[in-house]
């Protein structure tokens, strides 16, 4: 429970304007959320709130590296975080209506009740949300695959088979295709 509570900010008592906090992520911080495509994560997050009446403005640079796995071989990938993210907070009387409502992903409501910011959750989001879709393996200065090698022929001997296996599973539905 301690280790969420850093990363909440208490906004009630800020003065209106700029407020800069500094977060030091790594694979602790995951554990709550199970396990992740990635290890050794070292990401610091920048977090610039702009504190005005009724609503926030909140910046979040995402910096730092991780080990990801490589989707083709399965080499393990050293990789960049770097990327920026925006939210708007606004305070309001009924929170969870408006959340639902609510079509843009970068504006958030809280209660006018409350009184503090959580951040682990959008943390854990922008994180994951700079890393790519697909984690391959980079080319060498030739062009070539740095991909582990012996695991490339093992999945070019299983191609023929895989295509065979596809046919197979759409063997039937031919006799569908030019009904009408």
């Amino acid at each position: 429970m301690s280790q969420r509570r850093e990363y909440e900010i208490a906004f009630v008592g800020l003065k209106p304007g700029i407020h800069v906090y500094e977060y030091r992520v790594e694979d602790k911080f995951f554990v709550e959320y199970g396990e992740q495509d990635f290890t050794n994560c070292i990401a610091n997050i920048k977090l610039v709130l702009d504190k005005k009446t009724g609503f926030m403005q909140l910046k979040f640079d995402v910096d730092g590296t991780l080990d990801a796995v490589c989707d083709r071989c399965g080499n393990t990938l050293p990789m960049q975080l770097w990327d920026e993210f925006n939210i708007i907070v606004k305070i309001v009387d009924e929170p969870d209506v408006m959340n639902e409502q609510e079509e843009d992903p970068d504006v958030y409501y809280i209660g006018r009740g409350e009184s503090h910011l959580h951040l682990a959750d959008w943390i854990y989001e922008f994180i994951n949300l700079s890393l790519p879709l697909q984690k391959m393996c980079r080319e060498d200065e030739k062009g070539n695959s740095t991909c582990n090698k012996e695991v490339l022929e093992k999945l070019k001997k299983m191609e023929p088979r895989v295509q065979k296996d596809t046919n197979i599973v759409w063997k039937g539905l031919d006799q569908f295709k030019n009904l009408e």
